[in-house]
């Protein structure tokens, strides 16, 4: 018998699809920590934080994505990624990331209960996770 080599992902946000297509392999930044998916993975339903989705295509090549939060579920032949925010990494700006993060520091500073200040930290860590994510595929390349 022969054992399933790709597993069908997508990746979706509120803006739409962003990626929707065969993998060998799927990393995502789950609540509780990096997660590595499989073809044939046990069913998974878990929340994902601020970070890189990595893909690992069929062809043998490497797709890489920011999301902003969001969830991840798991079946034996597909992963679906329901993210907050998702972008392609190469959509990315780092200039653009450390402004909006800057920004957030701001409103930090000025908030004045704690919705506000919750809303704030939220901001900086995806910012910062943003930021992070650039810089490493920076030195990768």
């Amino acid at each position: 018998m022969a054992t399933q080599s790709t597993i069908h992902v997508d990746i979706v946000s509120a803006e739409g699809e962003i990626f929707s297509g065969a993998a060998s392999m799927v990393f995502a930044p789950g609540s509780q920590g990096e997660l590595g998916i499989a073809p044939r993975h046990a069913p998974l339903l878990t929340l994902l934080k601020p970070g890189e989705v990595r893909v690992l295509t069929a062809d043998g090549g490497e797709q890489h994505f920011f999301v902003g939060g969001g969830a991840i579920e798991v079946q034996p032949n597909k992963v679906t990624v329901l993210a907050d925010t998702a972008l392609r990494a190469k959509d990315l700006e780092e200039s653009a990331a450390l402004a909006a993060k800057q920004r957030a520091e701001e409103a930090l500073a000025k908030a004045t209960d704690r919705i506000e200040q919750a809303e704030a930290m939220k901001e900086i860590v995806r910012m910062a996770e943003q930021v992070k994510m650039i810089q490493r595929l920076r030195k990768g390349k």
